[in-house]
């Protein structure tokens, strides 16, 4: 079973991470700010839990400066990444952004075999052709009920751009060594910081006290609870684990913008959804695509 108590209950945390992760974008547009000063807040409520807590574990005693430069460099992307993510929200919807954003894991492929020679089989391609599929039907572009005006096509394109900044953080990542994840996230929240603090009104109010609440949460619970939890957890658990609890996080997404906002998928975006979870595991798993007798898959 996924769900077994196995050195503090690894599986029960990933999939409480992923519960709360699912959420983010209620908290993101219920703050009521721009994406911008979404994130800014993001990285700063995000990087005083992270240095918090990785001061209280002891965590920034043996810091590798080559590290440290790399996860400035991701929190480049990352900054990005959130802000093109948290974008797309406003242009399309929770559900859709989510959904499409979950073909990332695809781009980060591609990139590998662009940037780093790594080669793709017969059967991650198919896989990905599966995804990309789905992405189109997820997207809502092709569904009457309304959604291909010029901003949702937008809200799709800047989502892929989003997903594409997600494969570039992965690749980078790469080379950061053994340096532990909690000191990487907190180099990326504060670069964050630093970057975004000349675009950010300061002295502009905030359009309701509730903000700091929303705000605070995408901090310390999606940026802090969430990625502890996470990391605490991918360690101890097998891969088919890890891939199969990963889609609470779209489930949620998508029960919340409906719970929240009434956005229903259509039934060509819940196929969608269907074909890009498929894809998903049958990449990360190693599925094999059933090759017609006779066929050369090496040729």
């Amino acid at each position: 079973m996924i769900l077994r108590d196995h050195h503090g209950h690894p599986a029960l945390k990933l999939a409480f991470a992923m519960l709360l992760s699912g959420t983010i974008g209620v908290f993101v547009v219920q703050s009521g700010l721009g994406p911008i000063d979404v994130v800014f807040w993001r990285c700063v409520f995000g990087a005083a839990f992270m240095g918090a807590w990785c001061l209280f574990r002891g965590y920034f005693r043996d810091l590798a400066w080559r590290g440290v430069g790399m996860a400035i460099l991701c929190g480049v992307l990352v900054v990005l990444n959130w802000i093109t993510l948290f974008t797309a929200y406003r242009l399309t919807s929770i559900a859709t952004a989510t959904i499409v954003y979950n073909a990332s894991p695809f781009f980060v492929v591609l990139a590998g075999r662009l940037f780093l020679g790594e080669a793709i089989t017969r059967d991650q391609l198919v896989w990905m052709l599966a995804a990309f599929g789905g992405v189109v039907l997820a997207s809502g572009l092709l569904s009457s009920g309304g959604h291909g005006e010029a901003g949702w096509a937008a809200g799709t394109a800047i989502t892929l751009v989003a997903a594409m900044l997600y494969a570039m953080t992965t690749l980078i990542s790469k080379g950061m060594g053994h340096q532990r994840p909690e000191i990487t996230v907190f180099w990326q929240t504060a670069t964050g910081i630093v970057l975004l603090a000349p675009l950010v009104d300061l002295s502009h109010p905030m359009p309701a006290a509730a903000s700091w609440g929303w705000l605070l949460g995408l901090g310390a619970i999606h940026t802090g609870l969430c990625y502890v939890l996470m990391y605490a957890s991918y360690s101890r658990l097998t891969t088919s684990a890890i891939a199969t609890l990963s889609f609470i996080y779209p489930l949620v997404a998508i029960l919340s913008d409906w719970m929240v906002y009434g956005h229903r998928l259509t039934a060509a975006q819940i196929t969608g959804a269907l074909v890009i979870a498929v894809a998903t595991l049958g990449s990360r798993l190693g599925w094999r695509v059933g090759w017609p007798r006779g066929y050369s898959r090496a040729g």
